[in-house]
């Protein structure tokens, strides 16, 4: 049965970690959920292999680090001879954040970062949160992304077709977004304009995506930074513990960054940096909007259309969820829906049009 074709049975979830508590923790939060139903518990991949052959489960749950078969090495197994929406359970350290990004690379839907402390507690609190994953991933188009280098990119510099620092794209993303993102921002040119990004993500994490993304890109990629000036040719990525908005300050634009309450359920939230993008920037701003579950940025995305912003959405052939682009689209934020392929070049042929007006 495809995954679209769930509907109204339950998720069938496997659950592969080599962590007995963590096994029994996970079944628990499963079966506490009406809509799904652990079928199974296995402790290495080896025991998984068989047993997605005779339970044909709708969502795997994988850990990263295991005994005899490492969770990435199978997830490349899995994804090349038997795609399938795959959980990512990885730790919360260094190496388990390269690992999860990795594992997002390699085709896993998403990932799920383990409390350091207190195991049993921080896994029921996060049942909410891992029985939502789950029924994203299971909604989710699978594709086997194996093997997948960024290729060069054949986009010009934009160079003195640039006049000033103010004009601005500015980005969202969620579930698929990380690598969407990449795909976006690796053809983008050294001299492109300033991009901001809110990709909803765990604070461990924002770092080493930053990092990973950086270490692609011929722009310049970092996490953001409280009250740091926004220049052209670098990608601001908001960190996964604070809203990220932006400011002016005489004539630069300056990024601030806050952790009042969740908008949407999200901080970072999409939301909360559209809004800022259409009081701020107006005009000279781009926005697009990526892959993602749920509605987070469809309300400040169609205030900056109204302000004078030209958006794009990624459209729902190549969205791992068609989620937050469709509600852009139905509300009517969105002017245009392209694949995820052609994103870098119909933004860049945007700014070079002159389609962007310089307001000040």
């Amino acid at each position: 049965m495809m995954q679209n074709e769930v509907g109204s049975r339950k998720i069938k979830v496997l659950i592969v970690d080599d962590s007995a508590l963590i096994r029994s923790i996970l079944k628990e939060v499963i079966n506490s959920q009406p809509d799904m139903e652990a079928v199974g518990a296995a402790a290495n991949p080896l025991q998984a292999r068989e047993m997605i052959k005779t339970l044909n489960p709708d969502v795997l749950t994988l850990d990263v680090e295991m005994p005899e078969m490492d969770g990435l090495v199978f997830l490349e197994k899995l994804m090349r001879l038997r795609p399938m929406p795959v959980l990512m359970i990885s730790t919360l350290t260094e190496r388990g954040s390269q690992a999860a990004l990795r594992a997002l690379e390699l085709g896993a839907v998403d990932f799920l970062a383990k409390p350091k402390l207190g195991v049993v507690e921080g896994m029921n609190a996060y049942a909410s949160e891992i029985s939502g994953k789950i029924r994203i991933a299971s909604r989710a188009k699978v594709k086997n992304r194996v093997a997948a280098s960024p290729t060069e990119s054949s986009l010009p510099t934009l160079g003195c077709r640039i006049s000033s620092t103010e004009k601005l794209i500015i980005v969202g993303s969620s579930t698929g977004g990380t690598e969407a993102l990449k795909e976006f921002l690796v053809p983008m040119p050294a001299d492109a304009p300033a991009i901001l990004v809110a990709q909803h993500m765990p604070e461990a994490f924002t770092k080493s995506f930053a990092d990973r993304l950086n270490s692609l890109c011929k722009m310049t990629v970092t996490e953001a930074v409280h009250n740091e000036r926004v220049l052209p040719g670098h990608v601001y990525i908001a960190p996964g513990h604070s809203h990220m908005l932006i400011k002016r300050s005489g004539s630069n634009y300056v990024i601030e960054l806050n952790q009042t309450s969740p908008v949407n359920h999200h901080r970072p939230s999409v939301e909360v940096l559209f809004r800022s993008a259409a009081v701020c920037v107006g005009a000279n701003a781009i926005g697009v909007m990526l892959t993602g579950m749920g509605k987070d940025g469809a309300v400040g995305m169609l205030e900056m259309r109204e302000a004078g912003a030209y958006n794009f959405t990624q459209d729902e052939a190549t969205c791992v969820v068609y989620g937050m682009p469709r509600a852009a689209v139905e509300n009517g934020a969105s002017h245009e829906a392209v694949p995820i392929g052609e994103m870098a070049r119909r933004v860049l042929a945007r700014v070079m049009s002159g389609g962007v007006r310089n307001r000040l």
